[in-house]
């Protein structure tokens, strides 16, 4: 009989890489204490990359030895395990839109989840719990757009707003238009005088 380390590191194995692996996910396994401990030595090992409390990440193989995955990659498959919606945070959106020259030295990601830290081998990522409607249009573009425009604010909105027209695909900023009763009335505001002003 394989040892429950193995048969974990097995069911890692035929995951792809950079896949998360919950301790709820491998409880046919054993039981919680032993599944806790066990995905703890391989973690110590280097088997297994703990990303948090209960989730661990298969580490991506090559040529140069292994490594963790993207923070990308680790991201999404949180987000797939706890069925949260984890989407970058305001001013990753605005850099990503041209709202803004600055780039994030941290890595922030909003979470309709808890608030709380993913460490990836040197890289610490923080998962802040966001309200509903910074999170209503998840990952699509004018999801990015709503982020963005929330991290600038009631002051630099509509400027923004002005250029997010010109940039946008026309179906893009309707979306956005069309999102308006879930976002706080400044914003709404500002979206109707940019759309219809």
């Amino acid at each position: 009989m394989q040892r429950l380390s193995e048969q974990i590191l097995a069911h890692a194995e035929g995951l792809p890489e950079g896949a998360a692996v919950s301790a709820k996910s491998v409880l046919h396994l054993g039981n919680r204490a032993a599944v806790d401990q066990a995905l703890s030595r391989l973690a110590e090992r280097g088997q297994l990359i703990r990303a948090g409390r209960g989730v661990y990440l298969r580490p991506i193989a090559s040529r140069f030895g292994t490594r963790t995955p993207s923070v990308e990659q680790a991201v999404e498959a949180l987000a797939a395990q706890r069925g949260e919606v984890i989407v970058p945070n305001g001013a990753a959106s605005a850099n990503a839109l041209g709202l803004t020259t600055q780039v994030p030295v941290r890595s922030i990601y909003l979470t309709s989840g808890r608030s709380r830290t993913m460490t990836l081998g040197n890289q610490v990522v923080e998962l802040r719990h966001a309200p509903r409607w910074q999170l209503a249009l998840a990952d699509r573009p004018a999801g990015t757009a709503v982020r963005a425009l929330a991290w600038l604010g009631p002051d630099k909105a509509e400027e923004a707003l002005q250029t997010l027209k010109r940039k946008l695909p026309p179906s893009t900023f309707r979306e956005l238009v069309t999102a308006a009763p879930q976002l706080p009335t400044w914003l709404a505001r500002s979206l109707g005088k940019v759309a219809y002003g």
